[in-house]
């Protein structure tokens, strides 16, 4: 069984629209939906744009649609953007279970980047994603120009004190199965919640619910790969860290940690900005990374 996460897909309008903060959706977008069949299943995935690549990779049980409005500037910037829901995740289906090793996901990846870009290209992620990008340049060094982190990575530091508590108490903010755990779920990845109407919170624990069983599962794979970035040598890429000062998912007192790992690294400290860096402040994200991949091609 793979994660179809149909909940994502509205939850990520949502977003998108709540956390726009005034700031109009791009309505000259050129991403276009796309899929291609790679190993066991297929990858959905946006495209749009012309010049360098940039591959933009989700977090856990993420998927593309939390990328659009950067990803729409992007494309409108001169780049070649592509955005896949991960192996298993999203729309990326017919997957087995061991795809949610972070391995896979580096495998199965670069098999899908030969095929829809084949040539070097800029990674940048969130969250776990951020650690798959990692994982992807140390792997692949040649075909990789530089590396991202919107918003803090997996694999640097330990789960922010919130996230612990609610575990040692048997609730996993991540998985919620009623209204005060989704509403935790929400001030976690979030510095200003979105706000959620009642029915899409129904719609949303009705799925967590559904699929309990399968979401522990990739919790528990994932969960393996708390220090996968520290274990990494230090990488000499040009690197581009933006990290939400307010993020309760992992703290910002691992931004001195993340910037010894990666030397040639600048960094942004976000005010007002949570885990979800993308969602909450997707026009000024845009502007620093556009900034920072015209200034290291």
């Amino acid at each position: 069984m793979t994660l179809i996460y149909r909940w994502l897909v509205g939850l990520a309008s949502i977003l998108c629209l709540s956390m726009a903060q005034g700031q109009s959706t791009d309505t000259n977008c050129p991403l276009a939906t796309k899929s291609i069949a790679i190993d066991a299943g297929s990858i959905s995935y946006l495209q749009g744009g012309q010049g360098p690549s940039i591959l933009l990779l989700h977090g856990l049980f993420g998927q593309k649609g939390q990328w659009m409005d950067m990803a729409c500037a992007l494309a409108n910037q001169g780049f070649n953007v592509i955005v896949p829901d991960l192996p298993g995740y999203g729309q990326s289906t017919a997957y087995p279970i061991a795809i949610y090793q972070l391995e896979s996901q580096v495998t199965t990846l670069q098999r899908f980047m030969r095929s829809v870009s084949g040539k070097p290209f800029h990674i940048a992620g969130n969250s776990m994603g951020g650690a798959i990008a990692s994982l992807y340049a140390n792997q692949y060094p040649q075909e990789i120009k530089s590396l991202a982190f919107i918003g803090a990575p997996l694999g640097i530091i330990a789960w922010g004190d919130q996230v612990r508590d609610s575990i040692y108490q048997g609730v996993n903010p991540f998985i919620p199965i009623d209204q005060a755990q989704l509403d935790l779920e929400m001030d976690l990845l979030f510095a200003k919640p979105p706000v959620i109407s009642d029915d899409i919170k129904t719609q949303l624990l009705q799925e967590y619910r559904n699929n309990n069983r399968h979401y522990q599962q990739v919790w528990n794979i994932v969960n393996f790969y708390g220090n996968t970035l520290n274990r990494l040598p230090n990488q000499s890429l040009p690197t581009c860290i933006l990290w939400g000062e307010h993020d309760e998912i992992f703290s910002i007192s691992g931004l001195s940690i993340l910037k010894k790992k990666f030397p040639h690294s600048q960094s942004h400290r976000l005010a007002n900005a949570g885990h979800l860096v993308m969602l909450e402040q997707p026009v000024k994200i845009s502007d620093l990374y556009t900034s920072f991949l015209k200034n290291s091609q």
